[in-house]
């Protein structure tokens, strides 16, 4: 699975990725991260508010740091078992 963080530099964008990364670990999911932060790619991705987050190629949110249980939901819409 590919989770994508973008607009990581700026402080929600911070603390977005310390809520993905202990998802990760409280989880125990095999997740590949990427960070994506140049201009350019946030435009290729349409988002309008930074951070946002993709989760298999689907915008899920955009503009505000979720919880490691809003992830945890996400995730599972995405990908459901």
């Amino acid at each position: 699975m590919e989770i994508k963080i973008i607009g990581s530099n700026c402080s929600n964008g911070i603390k977005l990725k310390k809520m993905v990364t202990r998802f990760i670990s409280d989880y125990d999911y095999n997740i590949n991260i990427k960070i994506l932060d140049n201009k350019e790619e946030i435009k290729n991705h349409n988002i309008k508010n930074i951070p946002g987050l993709i989760i298999e190629d689907q915008l899920v949110s955009e503009g505000k740091v979720l919880t490691v249980r809003e992830i945890s939901k996400l995730v599972d819409k995405v990908t459901p078992a």
